[in-house]
């Protein structure tokens, strides 16, 4: 076996990571991309206020849509990944009926807003963004705390997202279609710490 194909090798199946994350502590999230089990990061008070502020947005500009925080998705290819974004875009009551792990058909957007912790790079800038976009959900919106910068990636095809616009904090951000929102960025200034 080489090193490239060991590296590739999921560490569990899907079905044993499902077991796994039910009888996991409320207090603890679990994801299971490219393969590897990761934990969820706890979010801080800035992260919190990230999320609501963009919920807020998405309910003025689209009413008619909710953004569900932590909405668990089968993501990558084949839906082998299990993924729990800070944001999902979908028609309201989407997930009804769905259960913990809900398909990726029909969402129109996921968001990562970025943790403080040493995973965030690998986690949200390339293995979640690769796994929506393989689950091909159309807009991928990372709001990068690190950087002080607002990434929209969109146009997803064969499991890479096609366009990529980044935005420093301050600007006007408009999601493309078929997320149609237009994000004023000046707030997240003032959650930068």
């Amino acid at each position: 076996m080489t090193p490239s194909s060991a590296a590739r090798r999921p560490q569990m199946s899907v079905e044993e990571f499902e077991q796994i994350a039910r009888k996991a502590p409320e207090t603890v999230r679990l994801e299971f991309i490219n393969g590897k089990l990761g934990v969820k990061p706890v979010p801080d008070g800035d992260h919190g206020a990230i999320v609501m502020w963009l919920i807020k947005q998405c309910m003025q500009q689209r009413p008619e849509l909710g953004l569900y925080p932590e909405q668990g998705l089968k993501v990558e290819s084949y839906r082998l990944g299990r993924a729990r974004p800070d944001g999902s875009l979908v028609p309201e009551d989407h997930f009804v009926g769905q259960g913990e792990w809900a398909s990726p058909e029909g969402v129109l957007m996921t968001t990562e807003v970025t943790s403080r912790d040493s995973d965030t790079d690998l986690r949200d800038r390339k293995d979640k963004r690769d796994g929506y976009a393989a689950a091909d959900i159309p807009v991928y919106l990372l709001i990068d705390r690190d950087a002080c910068m607002v990434t929209v990636y969109s146009d997803p095809r064969n499991g890479k997202y096609l366009s990529r616009v980044s935005h420093p904090y301050g600007d006007t951000v408009k999601l493309p279609d078929p997320v149609g929102i237009t994000l004023d960025t000046e707030k997240l200034k003032d959650y930068t710490h």
